[in-house]
């Protein structure tokens, strides 16, 4: 059975008239008897009783109508659900990032999406690279944001890179300043400093980290487990001091102080990462654009 049978049928049973069925499929007279023939055929049962001028349905035509209309009319909504899904009127993007970037890169990005895209629904996991690459390969998420490098090689996604970003250290206004009160301070100044650290599997905390053993020195922590919102709180009410991204400082920076890092200073890599052997989705594409060309 074929929609197009279907169709054909229905204009039939609507018209009472070949000919004029035709004319409304637009199609030739006899493909459409064809069609209705080899329909009855399927079905076992005529459904038209034809008579020169009468034409009426069968008990089997009377059955069938109704049933024909409603598989016609899903299949009508079917093409447009499909229709406003390619145009990006509704859909879903699945997107994961790190916590700090969630505070930083993604609300205005993510504004503008919702402005031109109002029917895509945007469903956010926040979680480390490390978690959020291991998502991405089960299909969990359609795009994530991750650091470079990857924390295991994953030859399964392909990562473009999308920003290099710069590290502060943000510290209560209310505290000594760090580095006896320099315009910038190098990490080296930091060794004997109260420090408020990320948990662990969060990249700050692993690139903060490897940072002061580079210098010779391990970190002091005053406070430590916690996430972006949790540490920021923590300086600002002066247990210690933070290394966190520049533009996560911009937007948070109301009772904190942030002082640069010295040339070369701490820089991460930040990635817009997929799967290789899947096509992310139309509106997953879409926001992928906004991101490279934010």
């Amino acid at each position: 059975m074929q929609l197009q049978q279907l169709q054909y049928f229905v204009a039939v049973a609507e018209t009472r008239h070949f000919t004029r069925a035709a004319e409304t499929v637009h199609v030739a007279q006899p493909s459409l008897s064809q069609q209705i023939k080899a329909l009855e055929r399927e079905l076992g049962a005529d459904l038209f009783l034809r008579a020169r001028g009468n034409i009426t349905l069968t008990d089997a035509g009377e059955a069938l109508l109704p049933l024909a209309r409603r598989i016609l009319a899903d299949a009508d909504t079917a093409r447009h659900e499909v229709l406003e899904l390619a145009q990006l009127r509704r859909g879903r993007v699945r997107l994961g990032a790190t916590p700090s970037l969630c505070t930083g890169l993604l609300p205005d990005v993510l504004r503008a999406f919702h402005d031109r895209y109002p029917g895509v629904q945007l469903m956010i996991e926040e979680g480390g690279s490390h978690d959020l690459v291991r998502e991405l390969a089960r299909g969990a998420l359609d795009l994530a944001l991750v650091v470079l490098p990857l924390p295991t090689a994953s030859p399964a996604l392909t990562t473009v890179e999308l920003l290099r970003e710069d590290l502060v250290v943000v510290s209560s206004p209310e505290s000594p300043r760090p580095g006896g009160g320099r315009r910038a301070v190098r990490i080296a100044d930091l060794e004997g400093e109260r420090m408020v650290m990320f948990r662990h599997g969060y990249d700050l905390r692993e690139l903060t980290v490897a940072a002061c053993r580079a210098e010779g020195f391990e970190p002091d922590f005053a406070v430590e487990g916690g996430e972006m919102d949790a540490v920021l709180g923590f300086v600002r009410a002066g247990l210690g001091m933070a290394v966190v991204p520049r533009m996560v400082a911009a937007r948070s920076g109301r009772g904190l102080r942030v002082t640069p890092l010295a040339r070369p200073g701490l820089h991460r890599s930040i990635a817009l990462a997929h799967r290789s052997d899947v096509a992310p989705p139309r509106a997953a594409r879409e926001l992928q654009r906004m991101l490279l060309e934010r």
